[in-house]
């Protein structure tokens, strides 16, 4: 069974910042589930027995090689959409994080051909189809 298409997904989404209005996002590479070439800001599934707060720990830690500072929950989004002609369905569990920027590195290369820092009036494009969503819901609360 498959998570987001047999039965609902949960997944912790987060926005790393800086501290000075910079924000981290990944390019997805071919080796991704969905979305691929597209830059996305960060995610991971929560595993069974795993608690949101160590699912935000650990997947930043996998995928940006760097400890959360502090985080924001911003709130969640009902994902609803449609892969290779399968319909998913995702809650995503939204924060804003605080990581050290000099400590960032890529850690999922397998997965991300590059990740870079970007100010949220000049992102790069194209972006992972929730990324626009969620900075309109929460814009107050990124900015």
């Amino acid at each position: 069974m498959k998570k987001g298409e047999d039965f609902i997904g949960v997944c912790v989404t987060y926005f790393c910042h800086d501290g000075n209005g910079n924000f981290l996002f990944n390019k997805r590479n071919k080796n991704c589930r969905d979305e691929q070439d597209k830059w996305d800001c960060g995610d991971g599934a929560l595993e069974f027995d795993e608690t949101v707060e160590e699912a935000l720990k650990k997947e930043i830690k996998e995928e940006y090689c760097t400890d959360v500072i502090d985080s924001d929950f911003l709130g969640f989004m009902d994902v609803h959409r449609e892969h290779n002609g399968v319909k998913t369905h995702w809650i995503a569990l939204d924060y804003k994080v605080l990581v050290d920027r000099e400590k960032v590195k890529n850690g999922e290369p397998h997965k991300f051909d590059e990740i870079g820092w970007f100010k949220m009036n000049n992102l790069p494009t194209p972006l992972h189809s929730q990324v626009p969503n969620a900075i309109k819901l929460y814009k107050d609360k990124l900015n």
